[in-house]
């Protein structure tokens, strides 16, 4: 079973998330992985992502989106997380603010890797306990023990 934590860098979690647009959010969690030299070419990244969401909104619903891309600017498959307490329009499925920012980035040609993670993400999402757990998180380890958790119920 691919796993979350394989691919979700300690670093790239943020608990407070800035931005109040939906580019201002893409463009956060990106510098959050080019501070870990992650992304190779950040305009290059955030152009990809953007122009997916133009294709139709990765905002799922219950509060959830899930950002992602295949993009020259990354080598292997990254993830990013990020948390906005007074949650941002999205352009969601449901016409709801979003509050989790499941950010995926993956090579080009890596679409069954893409997939893959997408299916992981938004199967721990849809969880309630394990949303709940995380917007509650004051700390980036209890996100990483939610993941953790739930990780090892899915063996």
């Amino acid at each position: 079973m691919m796993r979350i934590l394989d691919f979700l860098d300690k670093d790239a979690i943020e608990l407070s998330i800035k931005s109040k647009t939906k580019k201002e959010v893409i463009e956060e969690m990106v510098e959050q992985l080019a501070k870990k030299n992650i992304i190779l070419d950040k305009k290059v990244t955030v152009d990809s992502l953007l122009e997916r969401e133009e294709l139709g909104s990765t905002g799922v619903g219950q509060g959830i989106a899930i950002p992602h891309s295949k993009t020259k600017g990354v080598k292997e498959l990254v993830g990013a997380l990020g948390i906005s307490k007074e949650g941002v329009e999205f352009e969601a499925l449901d016409g709801e603010k979003v509050y989790i920012f499941f950010l995926l980035l993956a090579p080009e040609g890596a679409a069954g890797i893409m997939l893959k993670a997408l299916a992981r993400v938004s199967n721990f999402l849809k969880n309630k306990t394990y949303r709940k757990k995380i917007l509650a998180a004051t700390g980036k380890d209890e996100i990483l023990a939610a993941i953790e958790e739930e990780e090892k119920n899915k063996q």
